[in-house]
């Protein structure tokens, strides 16, 4: 009885001590975000020329919306947008061609954006392109969104991160989505570029050099992830990824509990994914080379996702009413009170004016069970292509919201 009290008792506080890790990072990151970045200094001044790249996987009718609206941005210098078309009806490309928008059709045994994303930069030519940005299927670029990527170009940087927000909250898990991504925002985006580091990739409303990208995407595979293999692979360059938390792209968020936990499975099984492929170069890169930015990627993948670190935290604070071993009620106490500071700190003060985000609260319970459920099903998407079905949300290509 003794032995298997002493094994909980290490479990326990082995467990504590990396939860509270956990709630350490995530409260220092959100304090840091209140931090101002340094502006930047555009040094070359100059139109550069643009593809704008969206990758559509079946996605006919969403598509036709969100590149009318990329057509009709305003930019002073070329920016051409060009539909990377995987599995879209012939009619919807006809119609695309027809709206003036470059259509490139890809076919593959198994879809992924990064290998889509790469066929498409080998098919259009280099000396045609300074810039290469990249938006989801349901996204509109927020008024300026080119004019401002070009300045930080400008600046000297060979990639940017602009700030995606949400085009739709009228549902608990659309705003509770909202939520998540403003949290993500400015804890891994605003909070580190603040203080000198990388802001981390999210996906699409980002932006890279030409040829630079193309050299990224070189041997992608069929990673679920591609834009946290795109972060590795840039923070070991030691290239710098600047935030734009000013320059909004629109995104359409997951309003239901069953595209709710599909998306999440993607993300845990590409966050797995990569804290196996490069835990262990994490810590050659910061002893042998001094690469703090590529340990700290590696620390996030080691983070658990803050939704079931909420329901962890709150099931090991009342068992440990119960269970007479590990921590006492009054560390795991501290430890939910460290996340909760966490999450509202890094809240934007916009969402406290709306009067369903308690009706977003009250859905957390729901979403950790998701979240489980997720966590339970990786393998799912490593075996297929999970992808994100999206509506047709009618938001204008100049946009503009109250930040």
């Amino acid at each position: 009885m003794f032995v298997i009290g002493l094994l909980l008792d290490i479990l326990l506080f082995t467990a504590g001590a990396f939860l509270l890790f956990n709630c350490c990072y995530l409260l220092f990151f959100s304090v840091a975000g209140h931090f101002k970045a340094k502006p930047l200094q555009e040094l070359l001044k100059k139109d550069r020329r643009f593809c704008i790249l969206i990758p559509a996987y079946r996605e006919n009718e969403v598509v036709l919306e969100t590149s009318k609206a990329a057509l009709n941005h305003s930019y002073a210098g070329k920016a051409d947008v060009f539909v990377i078309a995987d599995g879209l009806e012939p009619e919807t490309i006809a119609k695309l061609k027809g709206n003036g928008v470059g259509v490139i059709e890809v076919a593959f045994e198994k879809s992924t954006k990064g290998k889509a994303l790469s066929a498409a930069l080998h098919a259009l030519p280099e000396n045609q392109y300074d810039i290469a940005a990249i938006l989801d299927v349901d996204n509109i670029m927020g008024a300026n969104f080119l004019q401002e990527v070009n300045k930080a170009f400008g600046a000297g940087y060979k990639v940017v991160q602009a700030h995606r927000t949400a085009k739709n909250m009228e549902t608990a898990f659309a705003l509770l989505d909202a939520c998540n991504e403003e949290i993500n925002n400015h804890i891994y985006r605003k909070g580190h570029y603040a203080i000198g580091m990388s802001s981390a990739l999210i996906g699409s409303g980002m932006a890279f050099g030409f040829t630079y990208l193309k050299e990224l995407l070189q041997d992608i595979g069929e990673t679920v992830g591609e834009d946290k293999e795109l972060d590795f692979r840039i923070v070991k360059d030691q290239e710098k990824i600047a935030y734009l938390d000013k320059v909004y792209v629109y995104d359409e968020k997951i309003e239901n509990a069953s595209v709710f936990t599909q998306q999440r499975t993607r993300w845990i099984a590409a966050q797995v994914e990569f804290l196996k492929k490069y835990a262990a170069e994490g810590v050659v890169q910061l002893f042998k080379f001094g690469n703090y930015e590529f340990f700290n990627k590696v620390l996030q993948a080691f983070l658990v996702p803050r939704i079931l670190l909420i329901g962890v935290l709150g099931v090991c604070f009342l068992s440990s009413f119960v269970v007479p071993a590990g921590p006492s009620p009054a560390f795991w106490a501290v430890l939910l009170l460290m996340l909760s500071a966490a999450l509202f700190i890094a809240l934007p003060g916009r969402f406290y004016r709306n009067r369903k985000l308690w009706e977003a609260i009250l859905h957390l319970p729901y979403a950790f069970f998701c979240m489980v459920k997720a966590l339970l099903q990786i393998n799912k998407a490593k075996s297929s292509f999970l992808s994100t079905p999206h509506k047709v949300k009618a938001v204008s290509s100049e946009v503009n919201v109250q930040h």
